[in-house]
């Protein structure tokens, strides 16, 4: 068996395409999730200061939460996020509705407050933290407002006059103003404004008259600050930007701004929405899991990978395919061949796992199919030339009888007689090995002496062959058959040993067999012929002289007939003195 045959490659190609397959949707997956996760993550990154913004405003303008789910909704729409808002102690305000598996609360990250404002996350610029649109106690009549109006008008067109840009601007309260510093404005237009007592004022302007519901307001913000600041010390107004202000004592010192930070939070508190707190989140996260999905480049990526283990996939098969494909072709065609008669077709191959053993195997059985082929036309010419011999001497009697040239007596029917039996000799062997062939030579074993047997045997032969085996020495064998065995290597013994030369006949228990050697001293055999001594119809005469070298069938029907009883023989020899046959029997098995 090849150390690396065709199981084992077919398996390693398959094992390095699947793990080339798992390893490849591995890292695609890990990619697209990593860049799924990192993108989601980005988007609510880019998406979070803007929803903040939003949802701050809410609370900036209304006094509570029944109205955000709009906002929510067109904000998440826009931003691609979904948002959540819990009220402080209420239930959770979500932009889109909650799936099955969403969860009903989640863990609150950002406070939501417009009197408290995260200018880090708002990316604003409150100094105070408040938001500039809450302005409801600050928020002035319809009257105020259009007064107000009328008067930064005259100052805008006071700026335009001296080539100046207007430059008006207006508080979420209402009031208005120019966004002009106060010392780049010509005096003229200064003095129009009113500045230091007008009711309106440029961008910096350091103080400017309240309308009526200010000043109520700048009122209440003052009772507010009692607690904190002596009423004596404290005086409070508005910038001309519309900003509140300590003006008496200067507001550097951090005990009156904190006072006055404080007294604005308490006063603005009734006009905005209550505390909350708000999640954002990528679209689709349920119980706190963002949905991972992948995105067009991924698809793409995955599809490209795929199409390369395909095209792997392909190739390692094409690949295992041809080394297979190839050796089964020749193998083909030398069948092919072989079915036209060709008995010299081989195949050929360099592939040295099954498929050479395949190849090799079917070369030795043409081989042997070629070789069975010249033994069957070598066999129908022997048995051919074996029975022409004696019936051409029948009939040449016959018809020298019959034709009165020859006188039927005693001597001529003895001679016809003996080419006859010599006839039924020849039958009889080819049919012993046509039965031994088929399977069909049946055998009736008995437990028998072999010492009688074997000098039954030497006595039948005339007497020749020297006898030794020890007394009491059993085999279990079909008599008959075993002595027909014994008798043809008798034979064959002294029709090759001269009339001065020995024959023996020994046997002698070896192990768990018994071993029957017929030892002659004749000329022997030549090492290149003991492989074919067993052959049918081979003769060491090359002659084919009937009284040096018999039928040819002899030797040939000693192995059927031992190899029934479960043995074996073999022969050794020495050119120039003598050869040795030797039969190994079963001693207590009885041979199928």
């Amino acid at each position: 068996m090849p150390k690396y045959g065709l199981r084992t490659r077919l398996l390693a190609g398959t094992i390095l395409v699947a793990a080339g397959a798992v390893a490849a949707t591995a890292w695609l997956s890990v990619q697209g999730a990593t860049t799924s996760i990192a993108q989601q993550e980005n988007t609510v990154r880019q998406a979070y200061p803007l929803v903040y913004e939003a949802v701050v405003d809410y609370a900036a303008t209304h006094t509570n939460w029944s109205t955000v789910g709009p906002v929510l909704a067109g904000v998440s729409q826009e931003l691609g996020v979904r948002i959540v808002v819990t009220p402080d102690g209420g239930r959770p305000i979500e932009s889109s509705p909650a799936s099955a598996s969403d969860s009903p609360g989640a863990e609150p990250l950002v406070a939501i407050d417009p009197l408290t404002v995260d200018n880090q996350l708002a990316s604003t610029q409150f100094p105070d933290g408040i938001d500039p649109k809450v302005t409801s106690p600050f928020l002035l009549t319809t009257q105020e407002h259009s007064d107000l109006e009328a008067l930064v008008e005259k100052g805008a067109g006071c700026l335009r006059y001296n080539g100046l840009d207007d430059g008006v601007a207006e508080v979420p309260s209402g009031r208005p103003y120019l966004r002009v510093p106060l010392a780049g404005a010509p005096e003229s237009c200064r003095a129009i404004l009113g500045e230091g007592g007008g009711y309106v004022g440029f961008e910096d302007s350091p103080s400017i008259r309240p309308t009526a519901t200010e000043q109520a307001a700048l009122d209440q913000l003052g009772a507010s600050m009692k607690s904190c600041v002596t009423a004596a010390r404290m005086k409070l107004a508005l910038t001309g930007a519309g900003e509140v202000t300590v003006i008496a004592p200067p507001a550097a010192e951090a005990q009156d701004r904190t006072c006055l930070l404080n007294a604005r939070r308490l006063q603005l508190r009734p006009y905005v929405a209550p505390a909350a707190f708000m999640e954002a989140m990528p679209l689709g996260k349920a119980n706190g899991q963002a949905t991972v999905g992948l995105s067009s480049a991924d698809s793409w990526r995955i599809a490209g990978v795929a199409t390369l283990v395909a095209l792997l996939t392909v190739g390692v098969a094409m690949l295992l395919a041809n080394r297979v494909i190839r050796p089964v072709r020749a193998l083909t065609e030398a069948t092919r061949r072989m079915r036209a008669g060709d008995g010299t077709a081989r195949a050929t191959t360099s592939a040295r796992w099954e498929i050479g053993e395949l190849t090799a195997a079917f070369n030795e059985m043409a081989e042997h199919v070629a070789r069975t082929d010249r033994q069957r036309k070598a066999l129908v010419n022997d048995i051919s030339h074996e029975l022409r011999t004696p019936l051409s001497t029948i009939k040449g009697w016959l018809i020298a009888a019959d034709d009165g040239v020859a006188e039927l007596d005693t001597d001529l029917v003895s001679s016809l007689l003996e080419e006859t039996l010599l006839l039924q000799h020849l039958v009889d062997d080819l049919r012993d090995l046509a039965l031994a062939d088929a399977g069909q030579l049946r055998l009736e074993p008995v437990e028998l002496d072999l010492g009688g047997l074997l000098r039954h045997i030497a006595a039948a032969g005339g007497g020749r062959a020297i006898v030794e085996v020890p007394p009491d020495l059993l085999v279990v064998a079909d008599p008959m058959r075993l002595r027909q065995a014994v008798g043809n290597l008798v034979a064959n013994a002294e029709r090759h040993t001269p009339p001065e030369g020995r024959i023996t006949i020994r046997a002698e228990q070896a192990g768990e067999a018994v071993r029957i050697e017929v030892i002659d001293t004749g000329p022997g055999i030549a090492a290149e012929d003991l492989s074919s001594v067993f052959d049918r119809f081979w003769r060491a005469d090359k002659s084919r002289n009937r009284r040096t070298g018999g039928s040819g069938l002899g030797l040939a029907i000693v192995r059927q007939l031992v190899e029934a009883h479960g043995g074996e023989v073999s022969v050794s020899s020495t050119p120039g003195t003598g050869a040795t046959f030797t039969i190994r029997l079963p001693s207590a098995k009885e041979p199928a």
